[in-house]
């Protein structure tokens, strides 16, 4: 075992990999379900930042739905690499345009959802997922 430890060798990495992705999938569905609390909704419509953007109202329904349905997808591993692109950007525009930039401390959440969803927008669904098995069928 400790061999393996410190090996090169990646070490049960498509469990690893399904573990992290599944749990993240949960946790953006779980902050994405706020879509369907109108009183959560208009917290984030009294923030100075959301009122300057143009369609305030749509872009926080907006971003809201890309999380619950990215982190469904993540979760149950369909549409990946596509759910996690999607992702990826609303973290990025939270982080940047929302945050103002600080990704590397009291606001460091949405950068790190988004390096991990750039981990499955390179590496896909993985196995156990409903895109590894839709395309194993189709081959």
């Amino acid at each position: 075992m400790i061999k393996k430890l410190f090996s090169t060798d990646p070490l049960w990495s498509d469990y690893g990999l399904v573990g992290i992705r599944m749990l993240t999938g949960l946790l953006m569905a779980y902050h994405g379900a706020e879509i369907f609390s109108r009183s959560a909704m208009e917290v984030y419509l009294t923030w100075d930042v959301i009122k300057a953007l143009p369609a305030p109202e749509a872009m926080v329904y907006l971003g809201k739905g890309i999380e619950f349905f990215a982190g469904i997808c993540l979760c149950v591993g369909l549409f990946t690499r596509v759910a996690a692109l999607f992702m990826a950007i609303n973290m990025l525009f939270i982080c940047f345009k929302i945050a103002g930039g600080r990704f590397y401390y009291e606001d460091q959440h949405p950068f790190l959802f988004a390096l991990i969803a750039l981990i499955f927008f390179f590496t896909g669904p993985v196995k156990w997922g409903l895109d590894f098995m839709i395309l194993k069928k189709q081959k």
